[in-house]
């Protein structure tokens, strides 16, 4: 009988990373800008009204303000007076 253990080869051991994937920031909710709104593989969400789409396809925030969720389309409601609102929002 053996005493040692045999050095066969595992099925085991392999586990990927988290991706933190999904939604940041919901519906009213303050953004700065620049600050994530939602990470997603494809696109899921679109980007709306100033809202940027990363080469991973991360929603961002182009400015400050409120984010608005209408469907699968997402926008910011600008706080600052001087960026025009679309009447959407």
């Amino acid at each position: 009988m053996a005493h040692k253990k045999g050095q066969g080869s595992t099925r085991n051991g392999r586990d990927s990373n988290p991706k933190y994937l999904g939604v940041k920031l919901y519906d009213g909710q303050p953004a700065k800008s620049g600050s994530i709104v939602a990470r997603q593989r494809g696109t899921a969400w679109r980007p709306g009204y100033m809202i940027g789409r990363g080469s991973d396809d991360t929603l961002f925030a182009l400015c400050a303000g409120t984010v608005v969720w209408r469907g699968a389309k997402v926008h910011i409601k600008p706080s600052d007076p001087a960026i025009p609102t679309p009447f959407y929002l």
